[in-house]
Order: structure tokens, then sequence, then C-alpha cells
């Protein structure tokens, strides 16, 4: 009988936690009130990112500067996302990061989602369709409210 032992973190995820180390030192090397194309370290980790995720992610990029253009684009654990105040308030999970078969946007608990007792906080985006474009929209503007 072979037992199998849980041995921490996969590797996606020591590796998602040495982006957010790097990006954490880099913030703290910068003179305090350096200007920072944030935006620009969003764009460029889109365009590495396969062409499945990279057009979810281009075009959720997008839909959230505009119809939300108070966010601020930065990376979070090497991910596309979107803050206010420098709380992340949203977030691009590419299904390549942590090999899932879909993408994610995930929203933090500082978006303003609250319907009652329960709601959704992370939508699978297998594709991104004019439907869901509408209703990513409606949650961004919700979000930031």
């Amino acid at each position: 009988m072979t037992t199998k032992t849980y041995d921490g973190f996969t590797d996606a995820e020591r590796d998602a936690m040495k982006e957010r180390a790097k990006e954490l030192k880099a913030a703290a090397r910068r003179p305090r009130g350096a200007k920072v194309d944030t935006e620009g370290e969003v764009l460029a980790k889109l365009a590495e990112m396969p062409e499945s995720d990279r057009a979810i992610g281009e075009r959720l990029h997008a839909i959230i500067k505009a119809n939300a253009p108070s966010l601020s684009a930065k990376l979070w654990y090497g991910m596309p996302a979107y803050a206010k105040d420098g709380k992340i308030v949203c977030h691009f999970q590419p299904a390549d990061k942590f090999k899932t078969r879909y993408g994610m946007l995930c929203f933090s608990d500082v978006a303003n989602l609250d319907d009652g007792a329960l709601w959704p906080t992370s939508f699978a985006l297998p594709e991104l369709t004019a439907a869901g474009e509408k209703r990513i929209a409606t949650l961004v503007k919700q979000a930031v409210r």
C-alpha cells in the first residue's frame, strides 16, 4: 500500500509566490512617489500569455479600464490585477497559470458585490462572449461603487 503525503505548495503556487516577492521587492526599491508604469507591466504580462489566455486577458483589461477607470492596473502574484486605493478589487487568473481548464475573473472582499447572504466572487472564463463582456462590465461598475 502506498501512502501519498502532502508536500506543500505546487510548483505553480511556489512560482506565483516568487513572483509576488519580486513585485514587493521592486516596489520597495522605488523612490517614494516615483512614477511607475504598472499598466505597462500588466500589458507585458498579458503579451507573454498563451493565445487563449492573452485574448481573454486583453479584452478583460479593456473592459475593466473602460468601466472602472478609477482602478489602477498592476501585477499581483504575476497576474493582471486592478486596485483601488492600493487594494486589489479584482484579478484575472489565466488558465495556464495553474494549469486549469479555464481562466477566471476573481473579485476580492474589497469589491462591492454584496448581495444578501451569498454571492459569487469568481467567474469561469472558458471564452469571452458578448453577453459575458456585458456581465463583466456590470460587475466591475458595481465593484467600485
